[in-house]
């Protein structure tokens, strides 16, 4: 598990790789404007699904983006 810095500027990288800078900054602006409860709008989001859509959505999801890493067994 990483620290809080490492999963934030992971976190901070996944954005801007997605979004540009201006874009991330924007997006945290947004969040933090509207107090946002990352636990909450999961659940609201999550539970708008039917049984099953999640998997499948992340089936095909990993089955167009194939893992390319050097992950390692610890």
């Amino acid at each position: 598990m990483n620290n809080q810095v490492e999963i934030l500027e992971q976190g901070f990288a996944c954005l801007v790789e997605k979004l540009g800078v201006v874009n991330a900054e924007h997006f945290i602006a947004l969040i933090k404007r509207d107090n946002f409860d990352y636990t909450v709008w999961q659940r609201e989001y999550f539970d708008k699904m039917q049984p099953g859509e999640f998997a499948a959505s992340a089936a095909a999801y990993a089955k167009s983006h194939p893992y390319t890493g050097t992950g390692q067994i610890l």
